[in-house]
């Protein structure tokens, strides 16, 4: 899916029909705050982006989605006025990967969405994890334990695709906060701990790949733990608790 936001109603409508006229699904968008509401429930292969937009201009939007890490290795094409050169180079400064200028020749701007598509699809890392009985398949966007589709919010998927991408990598919840939900530590962190609780619970017997780390926060398991530190992980809920209050104390 290619999602196209531009306030231009004449030119969304026309790249959103080019697009899907050659095989490549797309949809538009004329605010950001519609777009970002599309992506909380699907993440895109790619994104359009026109500089100026209501209620927030395109670089904003392209730092909101380099911010998270579910959404920072998004292809980003930049939709620039012509010869604006401070545009262009503020979108490649903020982590665009390409720029069209205005107006732009469709057969060009589908040429460097295949190109910009290609590029992701051969950079992927594996498309499916595994970790003892627990399985993340990317592609179908699942999660499965010993071959069974388990349903996860998404914020919950986030995360364990996170400490799943980042294997021995000690995460605090100030972090996972930032590079899950995209905002910064303001003193409240507890909505980790829950979302970790929960994440867990439907895990069940893979739940022991979660290891709580004293005094810091949260990883993935070096290796898949025996069946001793398997049932010793059952009681990762009252270890949370403990750091909760060493934390905020």
């Amino acid at each position: 899916m290619i999602y196209v936001l531009e306030d231009d109603r004449n030119i969304r409508d026309l790249v959103v029909y080019s697009l899907n006229s050659v095989g490549l699904e797309a949809r538009g968008f004329e605010l950001p705050s519609d777009f970002r509401r599309a992506v909380e429930d699907e993440i895109p292969e790619l994104v359009l982006l026109d500089i100026m937009l209501p209620e927030e201009d395109g670089i904003a939007v392209l730092r909101r989605l380099r911010a998270k890490d579910s959404t920072r290795d998004i292809p980003v094409i930049m939709l620039t006025a012509l010869g604006d050169e401070f545009d262009t180079v503020r979108g490649l400064d903020a982590g665009a990967d390409d720029y069209v200028s205005k107006p732009f020749g469709m057969m060009e701007l589908l040429a460097r969405v295949r190109a910009r598509l290609r590029r992701r699809r051969d950079s992927q890392p594996s498309l499916l994890c595994r970790m003892g009985p627990l399985e993340l398949d990317r592609e179908r966007h699942e999660v499965r334990v010993n071959g069974t589709p388990i349903t996860l919010t998404r914020k919950e998927y986030e995360l364990l695709r996170l400490f799943m991408d980042h294997p021995r990598s000690a995460f605090s919840r100030e972090q996972l906060l930032e590079r899950v939900w995209g905002y910064d530590y303001v003193g409240e962190t507890r909505t980790v701990d829950v979302h970790v609780r929960t994440l867990r619970q439907k895990l069940g017997e893979a739940a022991a790949c979660i290891e709580t780390v004293r005094g810091v926060g949260y990883r993935l398991a070096a290796t898949w733990p025996s069946d001793t530190d398997a049932r010793e992980g059952a009681g990762a809920e009252e270890a949370d608790k403990n750091m909760s209050v060493e934390h905020q104390e």
